[in-house]
């Protein structure tokens, strides 16, 4: 599969990658949303891993941006954050519209469980 990780921490975004890519997944990043919809517009992406907690633009406006695009409004998005309360957890996916929400640190088990999901 092939995923896009957006995220302004380089080091989040290196262990998503590297647990990605050691069980065999193709894996681009970015570290805002500068081009985020042409890119997924053109990734054809399985899903992308989106952080919330970003400079301007945060998670929420780029997943915004994404499901008003006709031609990225069925991506599928999992937030990754650092966000970890059950109201956080409900209002990205049910408010904000996150298909899946896994929180930081990430493990090679809650990656494993949301792709389990894709």
């Amino acid at each position: 599969m092939k995923f896009l990780v957006v995220d302004d921490s380089a080091v989040d975004r290196h262990l998503i990658v590297s647990m990605l890519e050691k069980i065999g997944h193709q894996v681009d990043t970015c570290h805002s949303d500068d081009n985020l919809l042409q890119r997924v517009e053109q990734g054809k992406y399985t899903a992308v891993f989106l952080d919330i907690v970003m400079p301007q633009p945060d998670g929420f406006k780029c997943l915004r941006k994404l499901r008003l695009n006709p031609a990225t409004a069925k991506q599928y998005v999992i937030f990754c954050s650092s966000k970890k309360t059950p109201l956080e957890i409900n209002y990205g996916i049910k408010k904000a519209g996150a298909n899946d929400y896994i929180t930081k640190p990430v493990t090679q088990e809650s990656l494993e469980k949301a792709l389990q999901k894709v």
